[in-house]
């Protein structure tokens, strides 16, 4: 069960990893079992934005959530503002199609060096979407300082 705006829902949440190819128009095919928690959403549409090196795609709902956020605490921190102007301008909203593919806009791909070779990564509420290589760094650097990951999980009371 989850919260929001006061009520509560039940859903299903974004999980697990899943590598991918895009075809030669940019298209992905988003994961069967991410569509069907997309389908919790009641929309077939994703708001993908660039992301440090990556891109989130968030639910129609989730980026509204996330909007109202920035409307309300971003103007307390103006610090953040350029932040902000990155998350907000390359926002694109993405349907999916009937074979279950977003086409993922050609200046999105190319501001993350998004090449043929891609994975997506289910985070609960969004799914990110990276380059393949880009990933394998990301993930080696993980894997490689044990004692931080740790460290972040005790700071969330989990060890």
């Amino acid at each position: 069960m989850w919260m929001m705006g006061g009520a509560v829902h039940s859903k299903s949440r974004f999980r697990s990893r899943s590598d991918h190819t895009l075809d030669s128009k940019g298209r992905l095919i988003f994961p069967s079992r991410f569509r069907d928690v997309l389908q919790k959403f009641d929309s077939d549409i994703l708001m993908i934005t660039i992301w440090g090196k990556h891109l989130r795609a968030f639910p129609m709902a989730e980026w509204e959530l996330l909007e109202t956020k920035l409307i309300a605490q971003g103007k307390e921190k103006p610090e953040l503002s350029n932040v902000v102007r990155l998350i907000v301008s390359s926002v694109t909203e993405c349907t999916l199609d009937k074979q279950g593919r977003i086409l993922l806009p050609p200046t999105l791909r190319s501001e993350i060096n998004l090449r043929k070779d891609v994975v997506l990564m289910g985070m609960l509420d969004w799914v990110e979407i990276w380059d393949k290589d880009s990933w394998d760094v990301e993930h080696k650097e993980i894997q490689e300082n044990p004692e931080n990951f740790q460290e972040k999980l005790s700071q969330l009371g989990m060890f």
